[in-house]
Formats: C-alpha cells, structure tokens, sequence
C-alpha cells in the first residue's frame, strides 16, 4: 500500500514538471582542419557528446574555463553551428534541417546577451536604431507599434526615461548602461529563451550583481529560459537554478546549483571552485591547490577521462583508458567520474 502510494505520489509529480523547451540530444560540434588550406588534418572537437534538457522558466549556467567548449555549445542552440551529430530539440521541434524561414523563425525566439556590449552595439547607430532594427526585420512595419515596444523594455531593463537614451550612441554610455542596451535587444522580440554569453565579465564588480539582478527580475517575470555561459562560480548563485560543468568539450557534472557550490564531486568542479576570488582579505597571500598543467588540445584529447593526466584522484589503468560514464551518487546530482562507480 505504501509503494502503490509512493508511486503515484511520484507519477503526479512528473505530470507537474514543467516540459523541457530545450532537448540537447548526444550533440558533437566537430570544426574540420585543413593543412595550408588543403587536405583534411582532424577535426577540433569544441562539442563531443553533451546531453541535458532546459525546462520552460528554467535557469541553468554552464561553467568551465576558456576552450573549454562552451562557446560553440551556445553557437550552436543559437542555430549558428551546424552539428556534426546529434540533435537540438526547440519546443518538440529539430533545429535539424531548418532553413531561410524556419531558422529565421526559430531565431526570433531566441534573445542573445554578447559578452562585451561596447562590440556588440554598432557605434555608428542611435540607440534608438539599434533597438528598431530587430523589429523591423521581424516585419513590424508600424512605428507607433515600434517606439511602444522599445519604450516598454527599455522601462524593463530601469533606463527610464527612454527619452534622454535614445538619442544617444553606445559611446555616450557607461559599461553598464550599453549592456541594458543588450539586454534590452535581447528581449524586443519576447523570446522564450535567452543565451547569455559571459553577460558581466565586462563590467566593473560593482555592476555585475546588479545586471544579474536585472535578469533575474526579468526572467521572473516573463517565465523566460536562461542559458548563463561562464567561467565564474562565484556569480551563478545569484542567477542559476542548476549547474553544468563542462570540460574539454564534454558535461562532467550536473546538479542543482546549491549542491555544487557545497559539495562538489568532480575533482575539476573542486579545482575550479578553488580557483573562485576569496573577498576575504585575511586570505590574500594564501595560494590554494590548483591542479598542474594545463586543459587538453581538443584535436587530440586524451584517452579515457579527460581530465585525468591533471587529477591527483586518477585511478591509473581505469581513468586513462576508459572515458567515464554519468554516474548519480546522489539523487539529481550526476557527475561522469570513475571515482563514484558502485
């Protein structure tokens, strides 16, 4: 009696999931050298087997150092990249295949958050152009309905009043006021998701909680996706529900963003939390343990666990021949490490 009500309790759970908007499915991302530009010389695998679902309203961040795939796994979702295989699933729907129309169609609900908003704004343009030019190519003929919409999302990202921003030139603003702008164009065409690429990095410390704090207002109230790509830990709690670590082109680990940042399991994740700024000024001339070396060419990656030849835990005969499985030592928190195997 107890498990038939376990089980049901359990089936109305999953029927009380949100649905997953986004469905990244075994996805490689491989770009094809050339030697003088002539003849095959590999391939650099940027993407090499990622898999995880993304719920509607959901925030997810994916964290790891540079070259470490993310970029190409945001190009990708954004419809930029064409996989080499696997799949990418939008609403039920394969970006596989899609093309003119249908890719234009898909990107419209998609927003994109550059990571530098000086380069991303074109410096020859208004702020006003920059913000009509999206909604003029998505077909809105009507300026009243333009200047309406402009005026509405400028009100959302607090550069209010619109007026005295308009006119101005990406050049005549502060760091933090461009990246609203960014913002701001990001979420003229209401889209369902938003791909947020290292969105503070740029910006001074004492901005960068406040531009989080923006998004996450935002995303609460427009029930938005967010993908946040970063190198930094010691932001994603302000912003991330859950967290991916991604290393040489592979998800090492998957848990909810709290258990990660308390107890991680990947020895990567724990170097990489290691390496997070300590505000503390007692701590200045402590130099904590870094693994040695640095990551792996991802034209040759090596064999078995990838992060092996750097991890002081590898198991010599199991790490450096057998690339580890998804293994969940405990429920929701999933980490690809022999170390955890039964």
């Amino acid at each position: 009696m107890i498990t038939e009500t376990r089980e049901a309790f359990m089936d109305q759970v999953k029927v009380n999931e949100p649905e997953a908007l986004l469905t990244i499915q075994g996805l490689h991302v491989w770009y094809e050298l050339r030697r003088f530009g002539f003849g095959h010389a590999g391939y650099v695998k940027a993407v090499d087997g990622v898999s995880f679902e993304l719920a509607e309203g959901e925030t997810v961040a994916v964290v790891g150092e540079s070259g470490c795939g993310k970029s190409s796994l945001m190009k990708t979702i954004l419809g930029l990249n064409i996989p080499t295989s696997g799949d990418v699933l939008f609403d039920g729907d394969s970006l596989s295949g899609l093309k003119g129309d249908g890719l234009r169609n898909y990107r419209f609900k998609i927003g994109y958050v550059q990571q530098d908003p000086y380069g991303a704004l074109p410096p020859f343009m208004t702020v006003q152009k920059i913000l009509e030019e999206p909604l003029i190519i998505s077909g809105v003929k009507d300026k009243e309905q333009r200047m309406a919409r402009i005026h509405k999302v400028m009100g959302e990202v607090k550069m209010h009043p619109a007026e005295d921003f308009l006119p101005k030139f990406p050049h005549m603003l502060s760091g933090g006021q461009q990246q609203r702008v960014v913002i701001a164009r990001a979420m003229l065409r209401e889209p369902k998701l938003i791909v947020a690429d290292e969105p503070v990095s740029m910006l001074d410390a004492s901005v960068r909680v406040e531009i989080l704090k923006l998004m996450r207002a935002l995303q609460e109230a427009h029930g938005l996706s967010v993908i946040y790509i970063t190198h930094d830990l010691s932001t994603v709690k302000y912003f991330s529900r859950r967290i991916f670590v991604m290393y040489a082109g592979t998800l090492i680990e998957k848990a909810e963003t709290r258990r990660v940042l308390e107890n991680p399991l990947h020895p990567y994740t724990t170097a990489l939390l290691a390496a997070t700024s300590d505000p503390d000024a007692r701590n200045a001339d402590t130099f904590k343990e870094v693994p040695p070396g640095e990551p792996p060419s991802l034209v040759n990656p090596p064999k078995g666990c990838r992060f092996h030849p750097r991890c002081a835990k590898a198991i010599a005969g199991l790490c450096d021949e057998k690339e580890p499985v998804e293994f969940e030592p405990e429920s929701d928190h999933f980490v690809a490490c022999w170390l955890y195997r039964s």
